[in-house]
């Protein structure tokens, strides 16, 4: 996905996005590329990965060998500037697809830049529920901490009980919508503070 956005020679971040769940066209799934709609609009290069493409085997730190799906994720989050991660609230916590994704990342670890090291996460949890939607995003917050990640000053907890989306996939909701935009805006500007700093270094 890329924007149509002209503006001035600013650094075009890459942002991936990361979510969503084995049924087609979740919450979660179209979450995720709202808030990526939004990035590509303020001038950032985005990719997804949806729940097609991160359905891995389950991670073992002693197995070596990688499934090529599981190859690209990891290589696409070694190049990108920030990602967005939404996931549903699953008793709680994150989903296994999506926490299971995550744990690739632990292929990271021996790269200059580690994990997330240098990289802004937004965050989104949807679930049928405030409660749910509230400990997710805790959850999945607390993990990005782990990597070494830097979790947006806003996360998004998305309520499904409420009419969030329209039947296009578009938010209904103009709260919900005002806070895509304004997430996408804090993982695209700390990318690019982040690239302004490195090249003064």
């Amino acid at each position: 996905m890329r924007s149509d956005h002209n503006a001035s020679a600013e650094p075009r971040p890459l942002i991936i996005g990361v979510g969503g769940t084995t049924r087609d066209d979740s919450s979660s799934e179209r979450a995720v590329r709202a808030v990526l709609r939004e990035a590509a609009a303020v001038g950032a290069d985005t990719e997804m990965f949806g729940a097609a493409r991160i359905e891995f085997p389950m991670y073992a730190p002693e197995r070596p060998g990688r499934v090529p799906a599981a190859v690209t994720f990891v290589e696409a989050v070694r190049r990108a500037d920030g990602l967005v991660i939404a996931s549903p609230g699953y008793h709680g916590g994150l989903s296994g697809l999506v926490k299971n994704a995550l744990d690739y990342i632990e292929d990271l670890r021996a790269d200059e830049r580690p994990y997330l090291d240098g990289r802004a996460v937004g965050c989104v949890a949807c679930a049928y529920g405030w409660q749910a939607t509230t400990t997710t995003l805790v959850s999945l917050r607390s993990v990005v901490h782990a990597l070494r990640g830097w979790p947006t000053p806003l996360g998004i907890a998305m309520n499904s009980a409420n009419r969030v989306f329209a039947e296009d996939g578009s938010i209904a909701d103009e709260a919900v919508a005002a806070q895509t935009r304004l997430l996408a805006t804090q993982v695209v500007r700390f990318a690019r503070l982040h690239a302004a700093a490195g090249s003064e270094s």
